[in-house]
């Protein structure tokens, strides 16, 4: 897959695809938006709700390793061990990966040349686990506790954002999970309202203003889980 650098409005780096409106991350700013909806709106919501055990985090669309390397500063930041997957079907070659400006620090490099369907240990507080797969491929029985969904948007990828899939992140995700996207629209968000989530539109980052944020009802009886 062909791919194009592209300086975003805060200074960051971000991938587009050439002869497209495709773009790996806004526009407005890659890293202010990577912190704001996956670190602040859902990992930094979940962290004050867990009981000391390990933080699994789940990505859909590893893309440029952004929302996993602030993931790794968060947790080596706040002493919590986190096992972090991610699907992507065309991943950056670590050439690529050098060329963006995210951080000179050498684990963010190690986070795209770590080998595939297995998990590497980054450092002793994070340990990825990538499979070269789509979500609907992806073959994975872990009980999630954070889900960034960062497929492509709705317009591109349509299949990526129908009940079904928000189905299979449900049975995917443990009680008290919490599931974050950039994508606000109705239709999304009544897809995952039917599939079992509890679903709230949050501020968004700058140039989006607002984004949603759903959760798994904590495990009761007679529960709904969607087949």
């Amino acid at each position: 897959m062909e791919r194009q650098l592209f300086l975003t409005a805060d200074g960051s780096h971000t991938m587009i695809i050439p002869g497209t409106e495709i773009s790996y991350h806004s526009k407005h700013g890659a890293m202010q938006e990577s912190r704001h909806v996956y670190i602040g709106t859902g990992l930094q919501y979940f962290l004050p709700r867990n009981n000391g055990a390990t933080v699994r985090v789940f990505e859909m669309g590893f893309g440029t390793g952004l929302n996993a390397f602030l993931t790794l500063q968060e947790a080596i930041k706040s002493s919590n061990s986190i096992f972090y997957q991610a699907v992507e079907l065309h991943p950056l070659t670590p050439g690529e990966a050098r060329l963006l400006n995210y951080s000179n620090d050498d684990a963010f490099l190690a986070l795209h040349t770590a080998g595939w369907e297995k998990a590497v240990a980054i450092h002793p507080l994070f340990t990825l686990h990538k499979l070269q797969a789509s979500l609907l491929q992806a073959n994975t029985e872990d009980r999630f506790h954070v889900i960034y969904y960062d497929a492509f948007a709705p317009d591109i990828q349509p299949e990526l954002w129908e009940k079904p899939v928000f189905d299979q992140l449900y049975r995917m995700m443990a009680p008290g999970g919490v599931l974050v996207t950039y994508c606000v629209k109705g239709n999304v968000k009544r897809a995952m309202q039917a599939s079992g989530f509890t679903v709230e539109k949050v501020p968004g980052p700058p140039g989006k203003r607002e984004i949603l944020r759903a959760l798994k009802p904590e495990r009761q009886a007679g529960s709904y889980q969607p087949r």
